[in-house]
């Protein structure tokens, strides 16, 4: 019997079809019971229509989430292009059962305001030679969890923050939705 988990997004969804098209599969340990959204008209909703998963609109860190995922008897919760930091009441609810995926080689780049192009835009400012992803646990601070696992890719010299944020996004489809699996069938031993 697979696991139930949520996925929280804001966006267009394509790390969440990512989670969600793995899940399908024969060696995934978890099913995605919902997704959570906090945009009412967020890209992630069509994903979810088109795979046939329940999308639900909250507002940000409502007291009353946690009871809601425990009745639809959620164990794990992966963020996945989720833009709101996750408050007290699911940390408690779930502890060491968030995991984040950051677009780039955490502790650089992470805390508030560090999402999307503005990493890649810095990355590049900042003349890095490599970026990539982290995906950790989450805490009461922004990407500050223990970390789960890193990938790295070269910044290549002509990069764009488009460019290389293409290159993050593949880098992130290919690895998350594993990387979740791994954890929480560990999590589960």
């Amino acid at each position: 019997m697979k696991i139930p988990i949520a996925i929280f997004a804001s966006g267009k969804g394509s790390n969440a079809d990512a989670i969600i098209r793995f899940s399908q599969s024969p060696s995934a340990v978890y099913k995605v019971a919902l997704v959570i959204t906090n945009v009412p008209d967020a890209g992630v909703r069509g994903v979810c229509h088109q795979q046939g998963i329940p999308c639900f609109h909250w507002k940000n860190n409502d007291p009353l989430l946690p009871d809601f995922l425990m009745q639809n008897k959620v164990s794990f919760i992966l963020l996945a292009g989720y833009m709101v930091r996750i408050g007290a009441s699911l940390l408690e609810a779930y502890p060491h059962r968030i995991l984040n995926i950051h677009p780039a080689l955490l502790p650089k780049y992470g805390g508030k305001g560090m999402y999307g192009m503005h990493v890649h835009q810095a990355v590049i400012a900042a003349g890095e030679a490599f970026s990539g992803i982290t995906i950790h646990e989450v805490d009461e601070e922004y990407d500050h969890g223990k970390k789960v696992f890193s990938a790295e890719i070269p910044v290549l010299p002509n990069d764009t923050p488009e460019s290389l944020a293409q290159r993050i996004h593949a880098l992130e489809h290919l690895h998350y939705p594993e990387v979740a699996n791994a954890y929480i069938a560990a999590f589960g031993k």
